[in-house]
């Protein structure tokens, strides 16, 4: 078998592996909005040839998290408090309903998955590991979605948070608030296991809130 298709997968896996990891650290906020980003820096950085990173750049320029700036490289790009806002606006809509509908339905085998999940986010939210905070954080919301039984739902939701910015993060590991946030994703876990659905929807309203807010970095009204 030609060893051709194996070095495609190789390149693919390190793109999606470079672009998780940058568009992490744009969300975070630890590459500013106006940050320069070069290929031949960053494949420096992360010890691989250009054109993987190259590829992933391409990629989230196409998200919408960087520009491509001719002959220089690609900044990052800037989203306004009033973007932030209708974004956080438009996923309360979609992930605080369902809330009252999954309430008292989740399986011993969800709840413990789910409450791993909570866990995690909070031990990455105290040690700064935003990559792994973001990863988890989707993988908590997206897993609540799924037993909405929507696949439509998930995909949107999936999308939004692509398009949003927590650019206040990176300053809020370093006080309670991300800590206090991350929390929550355990007091929802117990209103559902409950079956307080009123009680879990009431508060994935205010958790993603936060988005608008303090992650953001413009502070919560």
């Amino acid at each position: 078998m030609s060893p051709e298709p194996l070095r495609v997968l190789e390149v693919q896996s390190l793109r999606e592996q470079i672009e998780r990891t940058l568009s992490s650290r744009i969300v975070a906020g630890e590459f500013a909005p106006g940050t320069v980003l070069t290929v031949p820096t960053l494949a420096s950085e992360f010890g691989v040839s250009a054109t993987p990173v190259r590829e992933a750049m391409l990629n989230l320029a196409r998200r919408g998290f960087l520009s491509p700036i001719r002959n220089r490289g690609f900044r990052v790009t800037e989203v306004s408090e009033e973007e932030l806002r209708e974004l956080g606006e438009v996923r309360v809509l979609l992930e605080a309903p369902p809330m009252r509908m999954i309430a008292g339905t989740l399986s011993a085998e969800v709840v413990a998955e789910l409450e791993a999940l909570a866990e995690r986010i909070v031990s990455a939210g105290r040690e700064g590991r935003f990559e792994d905070y973001l990863e988890a954080d989707t993988a908590f919301h997206l897993a609540l979605l799924e037993h909405a039984g929507n696949r439509h739902l998930v995909q949107l939701v999936r999308e939004l948070r692509q398009q949003t910015r927590l650019v206040g993060l990176v300053n809020l590991s370093e006080s309670d608030a991300l800590v206090a946030s991350s929390l929550e994703h355990a007091e929802l876990v117990r209103l559902l296991v409950a079956g307080d659905g009123e009680g879990a929807e009431a508060l994935m309203r205010r958790h993603i809130g936060h988005v608008a807010g303090l992650w953001s970095g413009y502070g919560e009204g």
